[in-house]
């Protein structure tokens, strides 16, 4: 992840002046974050978990996929793994609304970013519910919002477990690689 330097801000606006590049463009405050394409295990999880969210996503949700971004503010557009919104969401380019999930997996690069500064973010944005999912240890965080603060549940994925959040999924580490 590195950032690249400006004189001033960036905004929502700017980045549609960047290239599509296969790099993933964030804002945090103004500060531009843009790091590589994900590797091959990150996208099987990735992949997998989509494939399982989708199959039982209630009528009223809907999930997207990377490169969707989520903008709660003129000078934050971050860009999930996974996202789960209500589809009366009003954006037609980028999401809005407070997500519903939001859903990073790591990698070598993100830890930091993922587990401390985007929990953080997603927090003071209402996210209610963000899973950050290892692909190296198959294992799974989660917090859900309570009261205002993002508080981790427990998840252990040696045998089917349901995961918290609004999408009523049950999932192992098997299912994150097969």
């Amino acid at each position: 992840m590195s950032v690249l330097p400006r004189d001033h801000p960036w905004t929502v606006a700017d980045l549609e002046l960047l290239p599509d590049d296969g790099l993933r463009y964030e804002l945090v405050d103004g500060t531009l974050l843009v790091s590589a394409a994900p590797n091959m295990q990150h996208q099987r999880v990735l992949g997998n978990l989509h494939l399982l969210l989708r199959a039982v996503c209630p009528h009223d949700l809907e999930v997207f996929l990377p490169r969707t971004p989520y903008q709660p503010t003129l000078r934050r557009s971050l860009q999930p793994d996974l996202l789960v919104v209500t589809r009366d969401d009003p954006g037609l380019t980028a999401v809005t609304m407070p997500l519903a999930l939001a859903v990073e997996v790591l990698s070598p690069s993100s830890r930091i970013v993922d587990l401390v500064l985007k929990r953080e973010l997603y927090e003071q944005a209402g996210v209610q519910c963000y899973w950050v999912v290892d692909p190296v240890e198959l294992t799974v965080r989660a917090w859900v919002l309570q009261d205002g603060r993002l508080v981790e549940q427990p998840v252990d994925l040696r045998e089917p477990t349901p995961l918290p959040g609004p999408v009523p999924v049950r999932c192992a580490a098997a299912d994150l690689v097969r």
